[in-house]
């Protein structure tokens, strides 16, 4: 039987690897870190499945592919399905009529509405509600996307792939840039706070001149704060504009996240291709998937149906790039 040998433990390659041990593969795991962890670009991240949201500055693969990944996850992790917020203070109410017409799939609420859903959110007179959309803990969907494999039978090697292998599949995100040289990495910067003072049961986008902000509400008063898109490759530090915005932007959510404490600090380097879309290359005999850019956990799934196509059913979906395959 054919062993597929995926290089990569983000959550590109634990999806591939998922996908592909659901379609009766053998495979086999490479990374040199280990199992996922804050080395990971995956795990910085807000763990989002609001295809309607992102639609608002997305191409319609975004839209039409992420819907879909909803139910791929609930079936693999525990999948919140409480819908996404997004308001706006009275003086931005412009961003969110511009909002609602770049998108889909929400319902216009009110004051009273928007408290109904979200009583500590009550300053906000006008909202979008999009109540199919959901969201997941990405670190507990990374745990259960390992322990599930090394159920089925997944070896993982934590170590460097070898040289020439035989059926690979390159998962390595960045990494991947000797062989794919039109990726970029896309600066992302965030925070994991705490504040048991405000309690919010969905993620919440605030629409903000500066910053848009968006909040992922952990459970237990902790939040995830997010996130800059920084044309940059300097993933060392956050700058010192973007924790004094991204604090900012929370505090005009709610005054109360003015005493909220800083637990955790990110910033990674999100890979993509130019046009911020991912993409399936088989390349001297391995296949290539790459360029999740900000749509980790959204588009995953598509991209693992995309390589198992082509690698059982040399299937040419609409993620393989057909220039390079």
């Amino acid at each position: 039987m054919t062993v597929w040998s995926v290089i990569g433990a983000g959550v590109a390659g634990l999806a591939v690897a998922s996908e592909l041990v659901a379609r009766g593969a053998q495979v086999q795991l490479f990374d040199p870190a280990g199992p996922p962890g804050p080395h990971g670009c995956s795990w910085w991240a807000g763990g989002m499945l609001a295809p309607w949201c992102e639609y608002e500055n997305a191409e319609e693969p975004v839209l039409r592919l992420g819907q879909a990944a909803i139910d791929w996850w609930a079936a693999r992790t525990q999948v919140h399905r409480c819908g996404t917020l997004v308001v706006a203070n009275a003086r931005d109410l412009p961003d969110l009529r511009r909002f609602a017409r770049r998108t889909d799939g929400y319902s216009e609420i009110n004051r009273d509405e928007i408290r109904a859903l979200e009583p500590d959110l009550g300053a906000f007179g006008k909202g979008l509600y999009f109540e199919a959309e959901a969201h997941i803990d990405p670190r507990q969907a990374l745990h259960d996307l390992y322990h599930q494999l090394r159920d089925n039978g997944v070896t993982f090697h934590h170590g460097p792939a070898p040289g020439h292998l035989a059926n690979a599949i390159d998962c390595r995100g960045l990494h991947a840039r000797d062989m794919l040289h039109d990726l970029r990495g896309v600066k992302g910067e965030m925070l994991v706070i705490r504040c048991p003072d405000v309690s919010l049961t969905r993620p919440v986008r605030l629409l903000h001149p500066r910053m848009p902000l968006y909040i992922v509400p952990r459970g237990d008063g902790i939040y995830m704060l997010g996130a800059t898109m920084i044309e940059a490759e300097d993933s060392s530090r956050i700058t010192a504009r973007s924790m004094l915005e991204l604090l900012s932007a929370a505090y005009a959510l709610n005054p109360a996240f003015g005493e909220a404490e800083v637990l955790e600090i990110g910033v990674d380097l999100r890979p993509a291709f130019p046009d911020n879309l991912p993409r399936v290359r088989r390349l001297g005999g391995v296949i290539f998937a790459n360029g999740l850019y900000r749509h980790g956990y959204l588009l995953a799934p598509a991209l693992a149906q995309g390589v198992a196509d082509l690698a059982l059913e040399n299937k040419h979906s609409e993620m393989v790039d057909e220039d390079c395959a």
